[in-house]
């Protein structure tokens, strides 16, 4: 078994040799620290994710090796570079989730209006059928295609308020003529 501190020097020596201009030492250096970074980004993101920030790290240690310094540990200059693109990543992560996130209440109200109906044998046809055009396209594309009232209201000439208004106001006329 090799102990860590042969497996530094050992990689330290492939990337020197890489640098000269080795091309087997070099492809043999990054065969080598792939499982390594593998191992450190499955600890920090989703299994899915992790070929995909794998290769951003492997890419980012080839545009970055003329920056290593020969006589320096490697590995601190490798988790370096790994850890600014998990970190990357998980700033891309959970800005677009925080794009598509639902808002509680209105999810739990739109479940309930769902499960009722269904109970009821109501269609959803059935439901919009009293509402005039507006409101049949307003609910239509935030609960059915899921837009936003942003993206609705950029769709058909209104501000977002006015949708949220409107949809407010459909629902309610749904739930009064159906009694929810």
């Amino acid at each position: 078994m090799v102990t860590a501190s042969e497996k530094n020097i050992l990689l330290r020596d492939l990337i020197r040799a890489g640098l000269a201009g080795d091309k087997t030492a070099y492809a043999k250096f990054l065969t080598e620290i792939a499982p390594l970074l593998r191992l450190v980004i499955a600890k920090k993101i989703t299994s899915a994710d992790v070929d995909d920030v794998l290769q951003e790290v492997l890419i980012s240690i080839h545009k970055a090796r003329h920056t290593y310094d020969g006589e320096r540990p490697i590995m601190p200059w490798l988790m370096a570079i790994a850890r600014f693109r998990i970190t990357d990543h998980l700033r891309k992560y959970y800005a677009q989730m925080r794009h598509k996130a639902v808002d509680i209440d209105e999810l739990e109200n739109l479940l309930e209006d769902v499960t009722e109906v269904a109970a009821d044998s109501e269609s959803i046809d059935e439901l919009l059928e009293n509402l005039d055009a507006k409101h049949k396209k307003i609910l239509t594309m935030m609960h059915v295609e899921g837009f936003t009232a942003r993206e609705v209201g950029a769709k058909i000439g209104m501000n977002e308020s006015a949708v949220k208004v409107a949809a407010h106001r459909a629902i309610k006329k749904i739930r009064m003529k159906f009694k929810i």
